[in-house]
């Protein structure tokens, strides 16, 4: 009797149209939603704002950035499970290209806030509804290396920000990221839908799941909240460390003028190559939940050496953001794990809803950091903030679902 041995995908059929399209998405993305935080201080100084406007209006800019991404994290989710991923990459894409566009012919302060409000509320669609879609249409063995390659690419559009804006003015960079979002518009015409989502469809007939469902139903509201948590160190480090790493480096006694900017960008070159390596170790260890916690362990040991360390260099504290940008690398193989914690009828608004629910924790963190900070010192308020987002994200990860290899086409009943 001759047994069938089944055929294992290769890995090279990860590099179809749909993850080389969600991939360059997020890259635009990622440059998109970093811009207004690297040209906040030149964009409100030519709009005539003094120093202290600046820091207090540029932060109220923000924060209409960041309800925008809560509100359409939900917004875009609901709308990817009820019309498809397809539509959503589409419509968030479009939103925030032209709003970007514009952001670069705002003359005042209140249109510069309508049009950060917009977009985030566009870019709040990008990367889950792309994780989504990829989650669903690669080989259940390769799924990790489909989230490396997406994040990889992705969070380059950090560094060309950066460079963007050192190379042009704040008004360009806005140019550039909207023109990118309607080039990338184009390329995504022949992206099709994911065939599990089309087949939901069909299964649901007149008895959909509502969205609410998730925070009624007790283990679906469990399962919410740990894929929440198991992301908390990733933007704990980006939205404090490496944002106020000026501030850690005086603290620490380093004389040399350190930058935030600079702090950042190291911190996103270590992510760039961290996202590629924390899908790979994914597949190695045929785990999401091993490699979530190896990655997560690295990032606890970084913040111990930046703080405790005894740190007295440049160079020592860039390597430092370097391996704390690694070691958080893990953002889209927490996202890819949500994708596969619920069934096809709230994947989406599962999966896009964390992703930015997790962005705007940095909302509380922060305030706790700047309320500590008078008393305790930067240090000691950094340490405090890490030891309550890094016990979240372990007590999470505990008898979390293992997902890796798992079938997707289910449904949430």
């Amino acid at each position: 009797m001759n047994v069938v041995t089944p055929v294992q995908p290769k890995i090279s059929s990860v590099l179809t149209l749909p993850v080389i399209v969600a991939s360059l998405g997020y890259f635009v993305d990622v440059y998109d939603l970093l811009l207004f935080n690297i040209v906040r201080v030149p964009s409100l100084k030519d709009l005539g704002l003094s120093e202290e406007e600046i820091s207090r209006i540029g932060a109220n800019i923000y924060n209409w950035q960041q309800a925008g991404l809560l509100i359409g994290g939900f917004m875009w989710g609901i709308l990817g499970d009820k019309l498809g991923r397809r539509s959503v990459l589409f419509g968030s894409i479009f939103t925030y290209s032209l709003a970007n566009i514009a952001c670069g012919f705002a003359n005042n302060v209140e249109l510069y806030s309508l049009l950060r409000f917009v977009a985030g509320l566009g870019l709040a669609g990008e990367l889950g509804a792309g994780i989504t879609l990829i989650a669903e249409i690669l080989p259940k063995e390769l799924r990790g290396y489909g989230a490396s390659v997406v994040a990889s690419v992705g969070l380059a559009g950090a560094i060309a920000a950066f460079f963007a804006v050192k190379l042009t003015d704040w008004r360009i960079a806005y140019f550039i990221g909207g023109g990118m979002g309607l080039i990338l518009l184009l390329l995504r015409i022949n992206v099709l839908e994911s065939i599990i989502f089309n087949k939901s469809i069909e299964k649901r007939g007149k008895k959909p799941v509502p969205w609410w469902t998730i925070f009624t139903s007790w283990s679906r509201f469990v399962r919410y909240i740990r894929c929440m948590g198991i992301g908390l160190p990733t933007y704990m480090v980006i939205g404090i460390y490496s944002t106020f790493g000026n501030e850690f480096a005086k603290a620490l006694g380093i004389a040399a003028d350190v930058q935030a900017a600079s702090c950042v960008l190291y911190t996103y070159i270590g992510v760039v190559t961290g996202d590629f390596f924390s899908g790979i170790l994914s597949q190695w260890l045929r785990s999401r939940r091993k490699a979530i916690l190896l990655m997560m362990s690295m990032t606890l040991a970084g913040v111990l050496w930046l703080l405790y360390g005894g740190i007295k260099s440049t160079v020592m504290l860039y390597a430092c953001y370097v391996w704390l940008g690694f070691s958080i690398g893990y953002i889209a193989m927490f996202l890819t794990t949500t994708a596969e914690q619920f069934g096809t009828n709230l994947r989406a608004t599962v999966t896009t809803s964390v992703a930015n629910n997790v962005r705007a924790t940095v909302l509380i963190t922060l305030p706790l950091f700047q309320l500590l900070k008078p008393g305790w010192g930067v240090l000691n308020s950094g340490a405090m903030v890490g030891a309550i987002c890094f016990s979240l994200a372990l007590v999470s990860l505990w008898k979390m679902e293992e997902t890796y290899g798992k079938e997707l086409d289910y449904e949430e009943a």
